[in-house]
């Protein structure tokens, strides 16, 4: 798999830019560090940047393509002139932890539930079908915006504000509970595949346990659909993150997050066009690179493929 995958520029490639997403993302401290910005301070209203203005008197950047310069790498935030590659960079961090962190989740969990209800078959796997199917009856998008809030409510008043840790904890909850169906069923799947073939039958007569099988006869040959899923997952999962922060359910001010970017960028889209360029092609560009990444992937692992 490793030689094909190898042999794959277009997987090489992505793999790469994949890498320097999260390489950026964990170093986001240093790079802000070096540009001389952070993600917090208002450079447009701060008194301590006045010999330095970055807004003009209608609090649009001051110079060309949203106030790139020298200082500001990718511009300034119109009104109130915050650093956009600080956000960005720490955008970049908070969501592609964040939705890794579910991901994984995610995926143990389907992977869990589809092993023990495609092995064991019978009324296990009947109930465990049928819970399947009651989580996938919800209309995801409208609950999350609707189910958000009475998370919250649950556990802080609502004349409080939210902490930001609170809103992720709530975040992933609601994205755990409500994502991990798709896994569990393409591990069924495959599961109810193998547990007839020879070797599991031969592992059964010789006496080995179904904790045994499921280790070291089944879960083995399923690796490779949970790999592939797994590329297909996280960008989705990013997706979704920047939907919820873009709807005003997720992050708030003043965390960074790239759907709080897409949601600023949407109220200043007709003063300033070019605040959305950078957070919308990092965007693009990661999800692009990842969902090709997971066609290589798919296509190293069958060597019945090919391009």
């Amino acid at each position: 798999m490793w030689q094909r995958f190898k042999r794959d520029r277009t997987g090489v490639i992505c793999a790469w830019v994949v890498i320097f997403y999260f390489v950026v993302a964990l170093g986001a401290p240093l790079l802000t560090k070096l540009s001389g910005t952070d993600p917090y301070t208002l450079y447009g209203q701060d008194p301590t940047y006045a010999d330095k203005p970055v807004l003009d008197d209608f609090g649009l950047p001051l110079g060309y393509f949203g106030g790139v310069s020298g200082d500001h790498w990718f511009g300034v935030e119109p009104q109130f002139g915050r650093d956009l590659f600080a956000m960005l960079v720490y955008g970049m961090r908070t969501s592609l932890f964040m939705a890794l962190g579910v991901t994984v989740l995610m995926m143990v969990t389907g992977i869990v539930l589809g092993l023990i209800g495609g092995y064991f078959g019978g009324k296990t796997d009947y109930w465990l079908g049928r819970v399947t199917d009651f989580f996938l009856s919800f209309p995801q998008q409208l609950f999350f915006i609707a189910f958000m809030p009475v998370v919250t409510s649950f556990f802080v008043d609502p004349r409080e504000e939210t902490p930001t840790y609170f809103r992720a904890l709530a975040m992933l909850i609601v994205l755990w509970v409500l994502g991990w169906m798709s896994m569990s069923r393409l591990v069924r799947s495959t599961v109810l595949s193998l547990r007839e073939r020879e070797f599991v039958e031969a592992a059964k007569v010789s006496g080995a346990s179904p904790a045994r099988i499921i280790r070291k006869e089944i879960l083995p040959n399923v690796v490779t659909p949970i790999l592939v899923q797994f590329t297909y997952t996280l960008p989705s999962t990013i997706l979704t993150i920047a939907f919820l922060s873009f709807a005003g359910v997720g992050f708030v001010e003043p965390t960074p997050d790239w759907g709080r970017l897409f949601a600023a960028g949407a109220t200043y889209t007709q003063q300033d066009p070019a605040f959305i360029f950078f957070p919308g092609l990092a965007l693009v560009i990661f999800v692009l690179a990842f969902n090709l990444l997971g066609d290589s992937v798919r296509d190293a692992f069958d060597p019945k493929s090919g391009r």
